[in-house]
């Protein structure tokens, strides 16, 4: 009887061993090399979802950072690659066109779903997911971007005869944080002044929200919603002469080349801790097995340096108390070893689970990685 009650006894009073808010996968293969996935929850539901797809021909990579619930970047998680591939296989290949189409598909197909909910669930047209998307396909590289997460690439450069390697971002931050970012949005709505405020030390669009692309969040979108007696008793009374947000992504296309190393494909919860040449840094000084898991456990760390904490710490606090020390963070490295290239990599998704405890609950094991800090 004891032994039975002694792991929810456990639980209780927060001396548990190993993080049951992390999932990862530490080394698998893609078309073009390795990749590592790895995500840790911090919320009371899970608002991130990541997924990697991958092929002989082409590898595909998404991160959804989801805000206000976890419904619209689970169903982005559901929707969008097999979107894009749909319209891949009928326009003979992954493009930028290909890519737009998907992204536009998923936003009508989610719009219609929130309003088939709307009558029962009406703060479901508040729900929003940032989306980030690479495609890898004959050596050429896609990134779509809504919002702010975020993929930046460590390549390797020579400097004074000496190698090394350096960080080059290839995706936009849509968050008005940014003043390029504001002066766009202002741009945008001339007549709708102020559309970006400045509130609680931060600026927002409409003093709600800090990106300004996303899929969902339709009571921004939608002037006719903010009409809505069904909103409104949530208090989303929110006047639009015209949309403030919108689903169309930035897209950049190159071809890859033999210096560049690896991508970092990340939500914003790492990269509000470290820096873009910090994460380039610890992947290229470490071992390849885990590399996901250890940035996750590196941005952790310097979220509990500015609470005097440790790793340690961090690991006793439950889902949603835990948020206020960091947010969800969803990251994926995917190597490019293109010499190395296997046209063998089988058709596969892997995905992380849609609710990392209610995963991990009953598998709760030591990780001297994560321990250490």
């Amino acid at each position: 009887m004891l032994r039975m009650c002694a792991k929810p006894l456990e639980r209780c009073i927060g001396r548990r061993h190993g993080d049951v808010l992390l999932w990862h996968n530490d080394l698998k293969q893609h078309a073009s090399g390795d990749f590592s996935i790895a995500v840790v929850q911090a919320n009371s539901n899970l608002e991130d979802q990541s997924q990697v797809y991958t092929s002989p021909s082409a590898t595909y990579v998404g991160v959804y950072d989801g805000h206000g619930g976890p419904e619209a970047s689970r169903f982005v998680n559901s929707h969008l690659f097999p979107f894009m591939h749909k319209y891949a296989t009928e326009q003979g290949g992954i493009s930028p066109d290909v890519i737009k189409k998907a992204f536009s598909a998923t936003e009508e197909k989610f719009f219609q779903f929130v309003k088939h909910q709307l009558p029962i669930r009406p703060q479901i047209a508040s729900v929003g997911s940032c989306c980030l998307v690479g495609a890898i396909s004959n050596d050429e590289l896609h990134v779509a971007n809504l919002g702010d997460s975020r993929v930046v690439l460590g390549q390797k450069v020579s400097v004074g005869g000496k190698p090394r390697v350096v960080a080059e971002r290839l995706s936009r931050d849509h968050n008005v944080s940014y003043e390029e970012v504001r002066k766009e949005v202002e741009a945008q709505h001339p007549g709708d002044s102020p559309v970006v405020v400045y509130i609680r030390g931060v600026w927002r669009i409409k003093g709600i929200i800090q990106v300004s692309r996303s899929i969902g969040d339709f009571y921004l979108k939608k002037p006719e919603f903010h009409r809505d007696p069904r909103l409104l008793q949530y208090g989303h009374h929110v006047p639009l002469k015209k949309p403030v947000l919108t689903a169309e992504p930035s897209i950049i296309s190159r071809k890859l080349r033999s210096q560049d190393l690896f991508l970092i494909f990340a939500s914003d919860g790492l990269w509000e801790h470290l820096s873009d040449e910090a994460a380039v840094d610890i992947v290229y000084k470490n071992p390849r097995a885990g590399i996901a898991k250890r940035l996750v456990a590196a941005a952790i760390r310097e979220a509990t340096k500015k609470r005097e904490l440790r790793y340690k710490d961090i690991m006793k606090i439950e889902r949603g108390i835990r948020r206020h020390f960091h947010d969800d963070i969803s990251v994926i490295v995917i190597y490019l070893d293109n010499e190395k290239a296997s046209k063998h990599s089988k058709l596969g998704f892997t995905t992380a689970p849609v609710d990392i405890f209610s995963h991990n609950e009953d598998k709760i094991v030591e990780d001297p990685l994560l321990l250490k800090y």
